[in-house]
C-alpha cells in the first residue's frame, strides 16, 4: 500500500498554519483528520467548515462516539481528577487509525520552532514531521501567515463544557451560548456531579453551574468581563481593584 501523508487538525492556530502552509509550500495529497467532541461551540464547526474549503479536501472525522454519549453511557462526567475524555475521544481514535496507516506513511505535528522540544504525543507509532519546526516559525510568524491569508481562530477551540476551564469562560458559555449551558447544568442535575472542581483558583465562584448562573444572573462579573466592561467605558475604573487585569490566554 501507498504511505500516505496525514495532517491531524486540533483547529488551532499552530496545527491550521500547518496544514494550509504544506498545501501552499509542499504540495501532495495529504489527509486531513479532526477528533471532534460533539461538544465544540458552534465557531468552532464554521471553523473546520471553512477549511475544507480552504484545503479543498474534507476533514475525516475519527472516532464515533461523542462526549454526551460518554456521559450517558458511564454516568460520569469528566473533571479535573477524572480527565477520560481526552483519553477516550481524542488519543485512542488517532491510535487506532495510525495503527492502520500503511508503512512508511507520515504524520505531521504543529510544535513550533519556539516550543520546548517533545515528540508529540504518540511517540513512534508513526513516523513524525514538525513542519514548522523545520521552518524556523515561532508565533509571530504563525500569526503574521494566518492573518495575511485572512484566516480567524476562534476563541475557543475545545469543549464547551471543558472542566478545566475558568470562571471567565463558563461566564461566556452562559452570556453567548444559553442553550449550552443550560444543556451542562441538566447533566449536572441529572448525573449529581459538577464539571467544575469547588478547590479552583477562583474560589468565589461556586462550583456547581446552577449556583454560578445564579451569581452571574445577580450581576456578578468575572474578571475578564469586568476589565472588557472598562475598556468599553461601561464601568468606571477602579484603581484598587486587583481583578482589573489578566495576561491573555493565546
Amino acid at each position: 500500500m501507498t504511505p500516505q501523508h496525514i495532517v491531524a487538525l486540533s483547529g488551532g492556530k499552530d496545527s491550521t498554519a500547518m496544514a494550509l502552509a504544506l498545501r501552499e509550500f509542499e504540495p501532495r495529497p495529504y489527509r486531513y483528520v479532526i477528533t471532534p467532541t460533539g461538544n465544540e461551540l458552534p465557531e468552532m464547526f464554521e471553523h473546520w467548515a471553512r477549511l475544507e474549503q480552504l484545503l479543498g479536501a474534507p476533514l475525516e472525522v475519527l472516532g464515533q462516539r461523542t462526549l454526551e454519549d460518554l456521559m450517558e453511557a458511564q454516568e460520569c462526567l469528566p473533571s479535573t481528577r477524572m480527565r477520560w475524555c481526552t483519553r477516550m475521544l481524542k488519543i485512542e481514535p488517532v491510535e487506532r487509525f495510525y495503527k492502520s496507516l500503511p508503512p512508511g506513511s507520515v504524520a505531521y505535528v504543529g510544535l513550533r520552532a519556539d516550543e520546548p522540544e517533545r515528540e508529540g504525543i504518540f511517540g513512534s507509532a508513526v513516523k513524525q514531521r514538525f513542519p514548522l519546526k523545520e521552518w524556523g516559525w515561532t508565533l509571530q510568524d504563525v500569526k503574521a501567515y494566518l492573518k495575511a491569508r485572512g484566516v480567524k481562530i476562534p476563541q475557543r477551540t475545545d469543549c464547551a463544557w471543558c472542566p478545566y476551564q475558568s470562571a471567565d469562560d463558563w461566564f461566556r458559555l452562559w452570556r453567548d451560548h444559553p442553550d449550552l449551558f443550560a444543556r451542562a447544568e441538566a447533566w449536572e442535575t441529572a448525573i449529581g456531579r459538577t464539571f467544575r472542581s469547588p478547590t479552583e483558583k477562583d474560589g468565589r465562584w461556586a462550583a456547581s453551574l446552577d449556583a454560578i448562573r445564579e451569581q452571574f444572573e445577580s450581576g456578578m462579573v468575572t474578571r475578564e468581563e469586568k476589565a472588557r466592561q472598562k475598556r468599553l467605558g461601561q464601568v468606571e475604573p477602579d484603581d484598587d481593584d486587583e481583578e482589573a487585569c489578566r495576561v491573555c490566554r493565546l
